[in-house]
Formats: C-alpha cells, structure tokens, sequence
C-alpha cells in the first residue's frame, strides 16, 4: 500500500473515472521552506458557533454573548467572536496541509488578533513555511516552523501566528504503516446487503 491513498471520482459528462491523491499531513521531506498552502474550504462562523464556544470554555465576556451590551456599550456595536474561537478554526484548516501526520505541536510562538471577528463572517487561511531542521536526538523526524494567517470573506486579516511542529520523515511512516497506520481492512458480513 505504497504512496498516497487516492479517491476515484467520476469525471463530470464523461464514464471515465479521474484518480486524485489525498492530502492530509505531510512528512518533514515534503515541507519545503518558503512554501505557502492555502486551505480549503473556508468556515463562516455563526452566533451559534461562537456561543457555543464560550459555553464550552467558560468564557462569559458579555462581548461575545450579550447582544444588547455588545451594541449599546462597545466600539464594534455588535457581538464579537472569541479569539480562541478564531484561532482553534485556523488550527483546524492546517490540519490536512500542516499537521496532520505530526508527532506534536511544539510550540505557540506567538499569536496576534489583528482585527475583529463577526457573526456571519467566513474565515480563511494559509499556512507558510519559515524554515525546517532535522531532530538532533532521532533521525526519524523534524521540526517545521511556519506562520498561518487568517482573513476573513473580504480578505481582511485578523489572526496571526507561529508555532513549531514535530513532523515525522518518511522512514518513521513506512515502520509504522505508511499513509494511514492503524486503518482496518472492512471485513464483509453476511448480513450486509449486497453480498
């Protein structure tokens, strides 16, 4: 089961079938230093997704939650999204170009709200590649610094920021499965229609 795993999917107006690769993670050979990935498809974020989040991590600022306090007592005169609401969405995005085979994110160097987040808004990112070195204590993996932004539906951007990332090269992949280490092979069952 060599090589990336790959979808079939039928070509549109035509019997053929077209074969594309899948992407989800990358190995530290694959990071090159000045690349930039644009991720795929966007999030708009709701009222509901945004109190849902403060719920969740108890965060009660009425700048968020509160309509009436929002529009009569602050600068934005409405609600606010959460900052950690807005970079947990552009975390997410990198996944499938950044972090998807890591070993451990490292570390947060820094993170900046450049601007305001609003219900309704559609959030977008792209994740570039700082720089990559080798581990010096296991020579099965590396480390990628890249920096994501993220913006929003009219290409304003409002989050910044850089982390460090332990990737595994490609001979930690092929001794642990390849692609998808772990992925059970279905098994037919009697009672399944179709068999």
């Amino acid at each position: 089961m060599g090589g990336r795993p790959r979808w079939a999917c039928p070509r549109a107006g035509s019997s053929e079938v077209e074969e594309y690769a899948v992407q989800f993670g990358r190995s530290y050979e694959e990071f090159e230093v000045g690349a930039t990935y644009q991720h795929w498809p966007g999030k708009t974020v709701t009222e509901f997704d945004d109190h849902m989040f403060c719920l969740l991590t108890m965060n009660h600022h009425p700048l968020h939650l509160d309509e009436h306090y929002a529009g009569e007592t602050t600068q934005f005169g409405k609600n606010v999204v959460v900052g950690n609401y807005v970079y947990s969405i552009l975390l997410g995005m990198s996944v499938p170009d950044v972090s998807g085979k890591a070993i451990a994110n490292l570390e947060i160097e820094s993170l900046r709200h450049v601007a305001p987040t609003f219900h309704g808004d559609t959030l977008y990112g792209e994740t570039k590649v700082l720089d990559k070195w080798e581990s010096t204590s296991k020579d099965d993996r590396g480390v990628v610094h890249v920096e994501t932004i993220g913006y929003n539906q009219d290409g304003k951007v409002v989050c910044i920021f850089r982390r460090k990332v332990m990737v595994p090269k490609q001979n930690y992949l092929d001794a642990r499965g390849g692609e998808q280490p772990g992925r059970p092979v279905p098994q037919p069952d009697r009672n399944w229609p179709g068999e």
